[in-house]
């Protein structure tokens, strides 16, 4: 079982109460793609409370003046955006590691130059030691 079909509890009568609205208004929905709920191996709908909150979302955006199809972009483009900002932190935390990363091999090979660095006092020196 799914998380989100663990999730899915409310039956379509609770769901359109919770959300304010009549069951056949969220059939309409589903029809044109705005809500997805989960089906029960008998095919029964079953609804999350995210669910609920996206009904809300698109009851409010109704009420606003939005024709469906406007809805329909606005949900898209909060989903497009999820995704994007998901996508950022991913590059965010990989980037940082290698920053982490580039920071312990400029950090190595600092030292690693200290020590082959010779003064010009030691090379005269071995230099003088040499010709003796």
């Amino acid at each position: 079982m799914s998380d989100r079909s663990s999730r899915a509890v409310f039956v379509i009568s609770v769901a359109a109460e919770l959300a304010g609205m009549h069951p056949q208004t969220l059939r309409i929905y589903e029809r044109k793609g705005l809500i997805e709920p989960h089906r029960t191996p008998g095919g029964t709908r079953r609804y999350t409370p995210e669910d609920i909150e996206k009904l809300q979302l698109i009851q409010e955006l109704t009420s606003q003046g939005l024709n469906l199809e406007g809805v329909k972009r606005v949900l898209e483009l909060q989903e497009e955006n999820r995704q994007l900002k998901k996508k950022l932190d991913r590059l965010r935390d990989k980037l940082e590691a290698m920053e982490e990363e580039m920071e312990r091999r400029i950090e190595e090979v600092a030292r690693s130059y200290r020590r082959e660095i010779v003064l010009r006092s030691q090379v005269a020196e071995i230099m003088r030691l040499d010709r003796r």
